[in-house]
């Protein structure tokens, strides 16, 4: 059965940073929510494209020779195998959008890891 998904009412269930939820799958892919403030790990996923799309607030993805910034309504696919660090120096929820395989923190550990993602 069909089921809608409201992300404002999914966002107001968690507070927690850098820790996605899964609010939906589709042909192996998991569409996650996260907020994130602060700054994460240098990381990549040898085998898997991310999607990072921002709902509210700004982030900033930095790359070893760039960084690119995305508002509100934006979102920018990282590629495997990219080395990439999240910033996000207010809080920002993020819809991301990878397959079900992607390691949180790609084959970096990190006291950030998250190891099994709740669903909501």
């Amino acid at each position: 059965m069909e089921t809608k998904v409201n992300l404002a009412e999914k966002f107001s269930l968690f507070q927690e940073h850098w820790t996605p939820k899964i609010v939906g799958e589709l042909n192996n892919q998991q569409v996650k929510l996260a907020k994130l403030l602060g700054e994460f790990v240098w990381h990549q996923h040898e085998h898997e494209d991310e999607l990072f799309l921002v709902v509210k607030g700004t982030l900033h993805i930095q790359f070893r020779d760039r960084e690119v910034t995305l508002q509100e309504g934006e979102f920018l696919i990282v590629p495997k195998g990219v080395e990439h660090k999240p910033v996000a120096p207010e809080e920002v929820h993020v819809l991301l959008f990878e397959p079900a395989s992607t390691q949180h923190t790609g084959e970096v550990e990190s006291d950030l890891t998250v190891k099994h993602l709740e669903r909501l």
